[in-house]
Formats: structure tokens, sequence, C-alpha cells
């Protein structure tokens, strides 16, 4: 079976689901029963309100690394259960969000991820107390009235109610006052993107926090030494392009794919001392370091959990490069993580203390 999540395969669907009875739809696509947020019948209603459109299908960040295609309304309670329109409606023009958890297990902080499209609720972790909120870097004009207080897996950053009425960053002024006195010069919005990021992947700040960062949003420390800020908020840009798979050190990826026979997805199996992940008995990834096999963001294994949802599934040439760009991009953040704390290191010797 090949992996059938492109645009096409998205357009056929709809147009099918929305012509075959609900019964029928139930068991054709292995619907199961309906459920309060969610009921086949409304869902094909939306489709034929809202107008069956090619432009409606879009990327959606399903999985760290994982982009899937759906067919965006906007609609609660329609094709999907919670759209989030009043914040997704940002991420469909050219943006930056920031995805991180309220609350973690007790496994650690590794629940932060950058994405530049819309985004599935359990990107960073498929537990119930850690699903994701996303934070996107600019809000652009409103398109419609969002609700006010709605919980789910959206937030604003810094900002509780925006003005819509003209693009503008997702930053409270009273921040980027406080930084532009310290700094005598104003940062760009994604300087401070990149530079909460790089914070974010500090492992001297996951360690320090690990107490509170179990029961709150994660709290970001700025530091008073502009040179400082500029470095870290540099490292956090190579992690950005790393993560978003744009980064130009990611053509020349250090796996490889070798073997012979099907590209057929079996049981995925870390051989350690050969440093291969098989897929089945002949074909494999080669070289990937233990440190990168067991590489976690929120509550996945990265390079197990792409491989074990296409268990049964071919996969193409796309997707071999794909994964070999993924081990790349992990092996590298690695390699980053370390610069970044020991710049950490400095950071906590020269904290801004805000106004309350």
């Amino acid at each position: 079976m090949t992996i059938k999540w492109t645009p096409d395969a998205v357009w056929s669907t709809v147009l099918n689901f929305t012509k075959i009875d609900k019964e029928l739809a139930r068991r054709a696509y292995n619907l199961g029963k309906d459920v309060r947020d969610w009921k086949v019948e409304l869902a094909q209603k939306d489709l034929i309100d809202i107008g069956l459109d090619k432009k409606r299908i879009v990327p959606i960040l399903y999985r760290p690394f994982d982009i899937r295609y759906t067919y965006y309304t906007g609609k609660s309670r329609g094709f999907h259960c919670m759209p989030r329109p009043e914040v997704m409606q940002h991420m469909m023009q050219e943006n930056l969000g920031l995805l991180t958890c309220r609350q973690q297990n007790k496994v650690g902080f590794y629940h932060a991820l950058v994405c530049n499209n819309i985004v599935e609720s359990c990107v960073v972790s498929n537990k119930t107390r850690e699903i994701n909120y996303l934070f996107p870097l600019y809000l652009y004009p409103k398109r419609n009235n969002p609700k006010k207080g709605s919980s789910g897996s959206v937030m604003m950053l810094f900002e509780p109610e925006a003005d819509y009425n003209v693009k503008k960053p997702n930053l409270s002024p009273k921040l980027l006052e406080q930084l532009k006195m310290i700094f005598k010069k104003i940062p760009t919005p994604e300087q401070i993107f990149f530079y909460i990021y790089a914070v974010f992947y500090s492992n001297l700040y996951r360690s320090r926090y690990a107490e509170f960062l179990k029961i709150d949003f994660p709290r970001i420390p700025f530091t008073k030494n502009y040179k400082l800020f500029q470095k870290m908020s540099n490292l956090g840009k190579e992690l950005t392009e790393l993560h978003l798979l744009k980064s130009k050190a990611l053509s020349n990826p250090i796996s490889k794919f070798q073997g012979d026979g099907t590209n057929t997805v079996e049981k995925p199996k870390y051989n350690e001392k050969e440093k291969k992940v098989f897929i089945n008995k002949n074909r494999y990834f080669e070289g990937i370091e233990k440190e990168v096999w067991d590489y976690q963001i929120g509550g996945y294994q990265v390079c197990d959990k792409w491989l074990k949802d296409r268990k049964g599934k071919i996969l193409t040439l796309d997707n071999i490069r794909h994964y070999c760009k993924v081990v790349t991009a992990l092996k590298k953040t690695i390699e980053i993580q370390k610069k970044s704390d020991k710049l950490y290191s400095y950071i906590e010797k020269e904290l801004i203390e805000f106004d309350k």
C-alpha cells in the first residue's frame, strides 16, 4: 500500500465522501460511531455547504517532521471537530508558530517545536495533559469573530487579546519597550522568536526549570547582554531552519538507504552496533547514531515514530529522502543544543527583571 496523504488523495476522498450515504461513508473510511463533537452527517454537510474547492486543501503538521494534507473549512463540528479558525487563520499565510505545552509528564521537557502550517492538536504529544498550544509569531487581519474564553489547544503569544486591523507581531508592546530600553534598539520579531526557541532547546534550561515545566507554561529568561541575545537568536534561527527542513545543511544527509528488496515498512528495528534502522529484513537506513535514534520531541521518539506511522506502507523516493533529512536535522540539533548550553550559562548571570 502506497502512502495516500497527498493533495490529490485528499481531493478524491472529499469528493467521494460527499456523495455516498453516511453509513456507507462510515464503513468505507472506518469512522466508527458518532461522538458529541463530530458526526458523519455534519461533516458531509459542512463540505457541501462550504463548497468544494481544491484551494481548501492545505498542509497540516501532524507529528514532528510529518506534514500531511487536509481539507480545511474552518467550521467547528463540521469536517473537523475543532478547527480553531480564530488562531489557525494566522497560519494560513506566511508565518512562524511555536508549539509547546502547559504541563508535562515526568519524562522531562522536550515539548517545543516550530511550525509554519496549521497543526493537529497532538503534534508534540498525544497525552491529554500535554496537548499542544500554538503561538503564532504574526497576527493577520481577522476573517471572522473568534470565540472568547474557549478552551483547547491554541493560544496567543503574550497577548490575550489582539488588534486584528493590520498584520502585527504577536508580542507584548510592554516586552518590546523594555527590550528597547535595555538593548537601545528593538529586536525584530523573528530575532525574539529565534532566541526563545534556542532557550527552549537548551538542556541547561530544561534541567534547571524541570519541576516548574511540569506544571505551567515555560517562562522565558531574557539576557541584558544584546550580543549574547544575538548569538542565542542565531542558534535559534539555525534550529528553526533545521526543524522546518529548510536548512542548507540538510543538502548532504548523514544517512543513506541501503539493501535490496521491497521498501515496505514492516517492523522498524534499530541495530546500535551497526548504526542501522531496519524497516524490514533487508532494507535499512545507515549512519544513525543511538543519540539520534533515541532523540525525543515531546512525547515521541522521532525516528521510530515516523516509521511506525508508515507500517505496512511502501516508502517512496521522497519519503526516503525526507527521513534522511530528519535524521540529519536531529544530529545537527544535538550539536546546536551543546552550543546553546554554553551561552545559556551566561544568560542566567545577566537576566532582565521585567516590570510587573
